[in-house]
């Protein structure tokens, strides 16, 4: 059994040390009350700006502030996702996933596929890697990142490499709640894995975010859903992840999506 635990948050635009302090926090209460591990929203140390991101902030400044969160897991013993800007040996901008373990140490990263809106089309250039895959106690966990997550070839690309719990850090604004409502539950389901969705609350240079964070089951079902304030949600995954999993590969399941899916007939159309 896994106990995971999401905070929704507001995070200060380029205060490091406000957005850490709250991270901290939130991984002290999360491990007080047993968790494994703590999924944040997307860019929430440097808060969720992009184009003053990119004008203001210097990326010189990652790997203290990589150190300073590895710290925030080993002093809490937790694990922790945290989403960061990344700069490639190239110099391309993306935004930037990373699953680290309660000893600080990096189990996992993924850059974002799919960016949302003019704002991170200007600051970040889109990557192009599928999702990885890690086991996580017991459970095989891969990466999206917000936008992903409403493209179904995400999560598609995340379960048939074996993803088990699919972690999403995101920065939804206001007018979008069909988002986590439904599509969120609609990947869950159609890929037979757990999607836990990690947003933001309040204002951020301009952006009115309304939280909604939720985790949904391989079935569909919501384990956990936060209203729209400052909240760390809990849900409890594991026998039953396991269970639909196995059922995705079994011949006499009438319902297996991933065992009857046909990739040479799509291919065939085009898609």
């Amino acid at each position: 059994m896994v106990l995971l635990a999401l905070m929704q948050a507001n995070a200060a635009v380029l205060d490091v040390k406000t957005n850490c302090a709250a991270v901290e926090e939130a991984a002290r209460e999360a491990s007080a009350a047993g968790a494994q591990l703590l999924l944040t929203p997307e860019l929430f140390p440097v808060g969720y700006a992009p184009l003053r991101l990119r004008s203001a902030f210097d990326p010189g400044t990652l790997p203290a502030l990589r150190e300073a969160l590895a710290g925030i897991a080993r002093r809490h013993n937790i694990a922790l996702v945290y989403s960061l800007p990344a700069v490639t040996p190239a110099g391309e901008w993306h935004i930037s996933a990373t699953l680290i373990d309660a000893s600080g140490d990096e189990l996992l990263s993924y850059d974002k596929v799919h960016l949302f809106g003019p704002d991170e089309r200007a600051a970040f250039a889109p990557a192009a890697a599928a999702p990885g895959i890690v086991e996580f106690h017991g459970l095989k966990t891969a990466l999206a990142i917000c936008y992903d997550i409403e493209f179904p070839e995400s999560a598609r690309a995340a379960a048939v490499r074996g993803a088990e719990l699919l972690l999403v850090p995101t920065a939804l604004a206001g007018g979008f709640e069909a988002v986590p409502q439904v599509l969120v539950r609609a990947r869950a389901l159609e890929n037979q894995l757990a999607v836990a969705y990690a947003n933001h609350t309040g204002g951020e240079e301009g952006y009115d975010f309304r939280g909604g964070s939720i985790v949904a089951g391989p079935d569909g079902t919501v384990l956990a859903a936060a209203g729209h304030g400052t909240e760390l949600l809990f849900a409890e995954l594991g026998g039953a992840v396991h269970a639909v999993a196995d059922r995705a590969h079994d011949a006499d399941d009438a319902v297996a999506y991933l065992r009857d899916r046909r990739p040479d007939v799509y291919r065939s159309w085009g898609i």
